[in-house]
């Protein structure tokens, strides 16, 4: 396969286009339904991902309670630093009231917890899950920093921040000289494209590499779900999506049909054609990619070889696209002959 590597953010580190998605090893409590790879299935989906030219792996503390990082470091074992590791920290992992959040408190734990799990004495890329409105971002920052400084952390970054949240965290690290987010993980998919509004804008200006999860959006866009076909036995229906959730129904059906069609002109799967969309869109580091069977992740890793026409990108963006919200569309009219990069990443298509 011709796997990519593309820096991430304003670091020196090159990642793969594709990360190996792990919610599914344990597969316990509600990441059951993701999947429930124990530690010999983690090993094969760890061959297959390093055979394909993968060298990141994406896990959380919250995956499956911490079982996911353990069956990462058992299946890794001496080949550790052949890969490079990134995991979270945020969500709650116990009932007690430190046992959440982006405090100190709970940042150095959580660290120390996750570097146990893995068998490793340092976290390649360590990412806070999700924002925390109560703990100034001073605490947050300086409590990374030292991980960081200490050689426990080498990268840190964020997930699931809104741009505003991201670039006020960037501004505080300048403010006080502390490690500054390399990256942030987001959902982006055909199904939905919110993050091309304000985020993607931000990390193009900012610097920061962005990591996409659920590409496929949660196994909608795999082509078994289609207007007036039965969906396999166990699927879930459109109705029970919650992540991501289902706004329009009928514009997802259209999005999955021309994919399958673009699948089919290029003898690929509609997940394949899903991937290389998001692989191609401005500042766009690397898709995570989390299977079930060892089948599906070869299918999407084999995504790294597809390459869409720009008429093809276009008839997606068409299909999947929204109305160019406020400012943009004023900027659009009036401020054209101005804009930036970052500023045309989203109004380019509308022009």
């Amino acid at each position: 396969m011709t796997m990519q590597y593309r820096q991430l953010g304003r670091t020196g580190l090159r990642v793969s286009t594709f990360t190996l998605g792990t919610m599914g090893f344990g597969g316990t409590g509600w990441a059951t339904p993701v999947g429930q790879l124990d530690v010999g299935a983690a090993k094969e989906e760890i061959e297959i991902a390093k055979a394909a030219g993968v060298n990141l792996i994406d896990t959380a503390d919250v995956y499956s309670a911490g079982l996911s990082e353990e069956i990462i470091g058992k299946a890794l074992g001496d080949t550790r630093e052949d890969w490079l590791i990134a995991t979270k920290v945020r969500m709650p992992m116990g009932e007690g009231p430190n046992d959440a959040g982006l405090s100190r408190h709970h940042i150095v734990r959580g660290a120390e917890a996750s570097l146990k799990r893995l068998g490793t004495d340092y976290i390649d890329l360590y990412q806070v899950h999700e924002w925390d409105g109560q703990t100034p971002l001073e605490e947050t920052l300086t409590a990374l920093d030292d991980l960081v400084r200490a050689g426990k952390v080498r990268y840190v970054g964020c997930s699931n921040y809104a741009a505003w949240q991201m670039t006020k965290a960037l501004g505080v690290s300048a403010k006080h000289d502390l490690e500054r987010f390399a990256s942030t993980q987001v959902y982006y998919s055909l199904q939905s494209r919110d993050v091309e509004t304000e985020i993607v804008p931000a990390c193009l200006d900012g610097g920061v590499g962005i990591l996409v999860w659920s590409p496929i959006a949660g196994g909608l866009l795999s082509g078994k779900y289609r207007r007036g076909v039965q969906a396999p036995a166990g699927s879930r229906h459109l109705s029970e999506w919650s992540e991501p959730p289902i706004h329009d129904e009928d514009k997802l059906y259209d999005t999955i049909e021309l994919a399958v069609k673009i699948g089919e002109s290029h003898g690929v799967s509609a997940a394949q054609v899903a991937l290389a969309y998001i692989v191609q869109k401005p500042g766009v580091t690397s898709v995570v990619v989390g299977a079930r069977t060892n089948d599906q992740l070869r299918d999407n890793l084999a995504a790294a070889d597809l390459v869409l026409t720009e008429d093809e990108v276009k008839a997606l963006d068409d299909v999947s696209g929204e109305p160019l919200r406020y400012p943009f569309w004023h900027q659009r009219n009036t401020s054209s002959d101005r804009l930036s990069p970052a500023d045309l990443s989203q109004i380019q298509k509308y022009l």
